[in-house]
């Protein structure tokens, strides 16, 4: 029997983690190794082996995610990923240094079309997809229980109230993406929560935060 799910990284609302410390929006890296891991991951994941939400969901069951920088978790998550599908073997990763033939890759990333891959993004919008349920102004209540998968809900919006503010169109829903079950896409909306319904009285006057979450999450209010 496979271990439950569980994601490390879900921490909105909770406490006990320390103070949150903002950076200038300029400081991309805190030492001289970490552009080099930036550009390993993202060419593995141009490679087509897995697709971002699979990534998302290696990096927030890693068990040493609290203790990791935030690209020793990036680099973490792809070893992982690698290891599960033969693209490497332990004794590499014990050696820092190829020990078997390469595997076959659906496609790699030339160093002339980086540029213009990292430009193009990839765009999540489908245009096929169920007709969204709700409108702008509705109140909708989020899906209150866990799911034993990577989902985009945090923890502290289950069970939670809010009012639709914009309907985004169908968008590929990554918790089934996650899985490897495929696009999925659902409807995606802004979903508006009060302050006070997030956190209890004691919330900040007049605070708002806003969700974009797909409909699976909801339900009419």
């Amino acid at each position: 029997m496979s271990a439950p799910y569980t994601t490390h990284a879900d921490l909105g609302g909770r406490l006990g983690f320390g103070p949150v410390v903002p950076e200038p929006e300029d400081v991309r890296f805190h030492a001289d190794w970490e552009p080099a891991a930036l550009a390993i991951v993202l060419a593995m994941g141009a490679t087509g082996s897995w697709n971002i939400d699979m990534s998302r969901a290696a990096r927030e069951t890693l068990p040493g995610y609290r203790r990791l920088s935030y690209y020793q978790i990036w680099l973490a998550a792809m070893e992982k990923l690698m290891l599960e599908r033969g693209q490497l073997q332990a004794d590499e990763l014990e050696a820092g240094c190829m020990l078997h033939p390469p595997v076959p890759l659906q496609r790699v990333l030339r160093r002339e079309q980086v540029a213009a891959v990292l430009a193009a993004g990839s765009p999540t919008v489908r245009p096929e997809g169920p007709a969204p349920r709700f409108a702008a102004g509705d109140r909708v209540r989020m899906r209150a229980h866990g799911v034993p998968h990577h989902t985009r809900l945090p923890g502290y919006a289950r069970g939670k109230v809010g009012t639709v503010a914009r309907v985004h169109g169908a968008h590929v829903f990554a918790d089934s993406h996650a899985q490897g079950l495929g696009e999925d896409p659902q409807p995606l909306y802004t979903v508006v929560f009060e302050g006070a319904e997030l956190w209890g009285p004691d919330a900040t006057p007049g605070l708002r935060v806003s969700i974009d979450a797909w409909e699976p999450y909801l339900e009419g209010a």
